[in-house]
């Protein structure tokens, strides 16, 4: 985290953060802001601890995301994800159990918990199972996200999902091409036209 013989903003956020580490405290962006200006005068706006936890692995909680009893526009340093891959298309490696555990117990995709009645189908107690990021790939980790028996079963071979179980993608897979043929019936012919010309010009 330095660059040129000086350290990054990303690294001195994460100082700031880690102040009394494990026993840290909610620290407001303001304050995180003053302290990057005693190093990069000007700084505003900083987002490094927001990139921290969503791009480089570390486990921030934020008040904006409604995280515990933080105030908005705080942010906490609790503790570095285990065997974090830091692409931001890439899941988190380690056993199932674990990778239930940092995603709370919930599904990745329509947030439902395990053990618990489903958020959207009556009468359905959640249960969590490997679903598969991208089906071109195995399903091993860094590839895997944990999906209820709904979400799972319905999107199957469709999609290509990041690590926060949003659709990036159609699947390079027989479910995906009926998707994309299924798509192509449904367009306009000018929108049809300009697909073919792109197709054409590759």
């Amino acid at each position: 985290m330095r660059k040129a013989g000086q350290w990054t903003r990303d690294a001195l956020v994460l100082v700031k953060l880690a102040e009394g580490y494990p026993a840290t405290k909610p620290i407001s962006k303001t304050d995180l802001t003053a302290f990057i200006n005693l190093y990069y005068p000007g700084a505003n706006d900083v987002q490094q601890a927001r990139h921290l936890a969503a791009q480089k692995g570390f486990n921030i909680l934020s008040g904006t995301r409604g995280n515990k009893e933080i105030a908005a526009n705080h942010y906490q340093l609790e503790e570095l994800y285990p065997a974090f891959i830091g692409d931001r298309r890439a899941g988190y490696a380690g056993d199932f159990a674990a990778l239930k555990k940092h995603y709370d117990y919930c599904c990745a995709t329509c947030g439902s918990k395990e053990g618990q009645p489903h958020r959207y189908r009556r009468g359905v107690t959640v249960q969590l199972q490997q679903g598969h990021m991208d089906n071109s790939k195995p399903l091993a980790p860094g590839n895997i996200i944990p999906q209820c028996q709904i979400c799972n079963r319905a999107d199957r071979d469709r999609w290509i999902y990041d690590k926060t179980g949003r659709v990036t993608g159609i699947a390079a897979t027989a479910d995906g091409l009926r998707m994309v043929m299924d798509f192509l019936k449904r367009i306009t012919k000018e929108m049809r036209a300009k697909i073919l010309a792109f197709l054409g010009s590759k």
